[in-house]
């Protein structure tokens, strides 16, 4: 399906992965529209893009979705990447309930509330798609608040699936990718870090947040997908990462 002229939200649109998906967004012909907390992180989006229009919006803050969502008016396709994954990591029952409560407003409840807020304004032939996250397929010791809200996301995008019909709605899981939540390193921790994760995937490197983007492009595009979880992690799953 040509996506020319469709218009398209990605919430969390400014930088890594959704940066990414909206510059690719624009090269196939949407129009693209970026959301993220960040004023200084939209107008840089904005300018880098070209074409896109942005708008500062905290996913979390119910009124704002509603007021937002409101002055697009009808669009094409949602996606959500705005999804700052689960930080908190320990062995169940040693992690505050208080913390894994915060990690599901965030990552869980954000994109629940998202598509709740936008739903009255997507098109029947559009798609929603969502992010949830490798450690779902394979859950690993010492991160079962990742796991939960991994999994949650997933249940969450086949329930809607069948409710939203005709939208299609769907999710991509990513692994490791390459961006910027690890700023916060220092260039030789992070290249260490990056070179032990590779050497335990079977593609042998860190995704690229194009590569990401490729996944949300397709999902919006096929008009025949949904309910689907698109695992996007360089064999992580089968290496057992």
């Amino acid at each position: 399906m040509s996506l020319q002229n469709h218009r398209a939200v990605i919430v969390g649109g400014t930088s890594g992965i959704g940066l990414a998906t909206a510059k690719l967004l624009v090269s196939h012909g949407a129009q693209v529209i970026v959301a993220s907390r960040s004023q200084e992180k939209v107008d840089a989006a904005v300018k880098e893009i070209g074409t896109a229009q942005g708008y500062v919006l905290d996913f979390q803050d119910e009124r704002q979705m509603r007021l937002f969502f409101e002055k697009i008016g009808e669009f094409d396709h949602l996606v959500v990447t705005a999804a700052g994954g689960a930080t908190s990591q320990g062995p169940f029952g040693a992690l505050a309930i208080d913390s894994a409560r915060s990690e599901f407003d965030s990552k869980f409840w954000g994109q629940y509330a998202t598509v709740k807020a936008a739903l009255p304004f997507i098109r029947k032939s559009g798609s929603i798609t969502l992010t949830s996250g490798a450690y779902a397929a394979r859950p690993a010791k010492g991160a079962s608040t990742m796991v939960a809200i991994n999994s949650a996301i997933e249940g969450l995008v086949r329930a809607m699936a069948i409710d939203l019909a005709p939208i299609r709605v769907n999710a991509v899981s990513p692994g490791v990718v390459d961006t910027p939540v690890f700023s916060g390193m220092d260039n030789e921790s992070r290249t260490a870090v990056f070179r032990q994760i590779a050497q335990s995937l079977l593609l042998q490197h860190v995704a690229k947040p194009e590569e990401l983007a490729e996944a949300y492009v397709y999902l919006a595009q096929n008009t025949y997908t949904t309910g689907s979880v698109l695992q996007v992690e360089g064999g992580a799953i089968l290496s057992g990462i």
